[in-house]
């Protein structure tokens, strides 16, 4: 188990890393640049990557070696290095690439601390509106302010959220089962990438509903989520940390009922 102690230097280092992350991806936002695409992904033939992606991602693993040369990283642009430890830091330097080439922030870096179990410390950086988004088990802040989920215990009060529905959900079922529950919602805003989770975690918002996630488009709004009294899970409740089918609530009572829905046969 990771002491207080370690959580803490882990948590000083992530703010290392998002400040590190910043001085790079600032320099590409709102600017023109060259945008290249990987291929195929999910339900589009247009998965973008820039310059920015890469050099923030390899400005974090620089700090990672440097500090912890014996943990593992996994990344987004640069792949897996593997040293065989219980530790891994997972990197998505620019969650939501589409919206930053789009000039809109609702993109944010993502890093995780993974210690083989699960994700015990995340971060979300969003460093255009100064907004940091830092978890653990036992609490969450946003710029050193605790933050907490809002109570919505049914989905007729929620707002929901999904990046794209089109895009992330590849068969009908998958999209069918997300529009049976966004149907019964309040208020649906799509769109958001990273940034709804964080709302979650802020009090704003209720559930996100996604599928197709990799693990490092996830592990770090986990404790994000978690750490302000909310929850994250696949489809089935089962544990989230390796992506693919993930809900995340703020209420524990609306994610039984969304878990429900989405596992009703019709």
């Amino acid at each position: 188990m990771t002491s207080d102690q370690d959580i803490k230097k882990y948590i000083d280092f992530m703010h290392e890393l998002g400040d590190a992350a910043a001085a790079v991806s600032l320099k590409y936002f709102k600017k023109p640049m060259e945008v290249l695409s990987k291929g195929a992904k999910l339900g589009t033939n247009f998965d973008p990557v820039t310059v920015a992606d890469r050099n923030v991602e390899h400005a974090i693993r620089t700090l990672i070696t440097e500090r912890f040369p014996d943990h593992n990283i996994l990344g987004e642009e640069h792949g897996t290095e593997n040293k065989n430890s219980d530790f891994t830091w997972v990197i998505d330097p620019i969650d939501g690439t589409r919206s930053f080439i789009s000039g809109i922030p609702t993109w944010g870096t993502l890093i995780a601390l993974h210690d083989g179990n699960n994700p015990i410390v995340g971060m979300l950086d969003q460093p255009y509106l100064k907004e940091r988004y830092i978890g653990t088990a036992q609490s969450s802040n946003l710029n050193g302010e605790k933050i907490n989920v809002r109570p919505c215990p049914d989905i007729f009060s929620a707002t929901i959220s999904c990046t794209d529905p089109l895009q992330l959900f590849t068969n009908e079922d998958e999209q069918d089962k997300f529009f049976r529950v966004a149907a019964g919602a309040k208020l649906m805003k799509n769109g958001y990438d990273c940034y709804a989770y964080a709302m979650i975690a802020a009090g704003f918002m209720d559930v996100v509903v996604e599928a197709g996630l990799e693990p490092y488009d996830i592990q770090a709004l986990i404790p994000i989520i978690e750490g302000a009294g909310g929850i994250v899970t696949n489809w089935q409740g089962g544990p989230a940390d390796q992506g693919g089918q993930v809900v995340a609530c703020g209420d524990k009572r609306l994610h039984e009922q969304v878990i429900g829905l989405l596992n009703t046969t019709i």
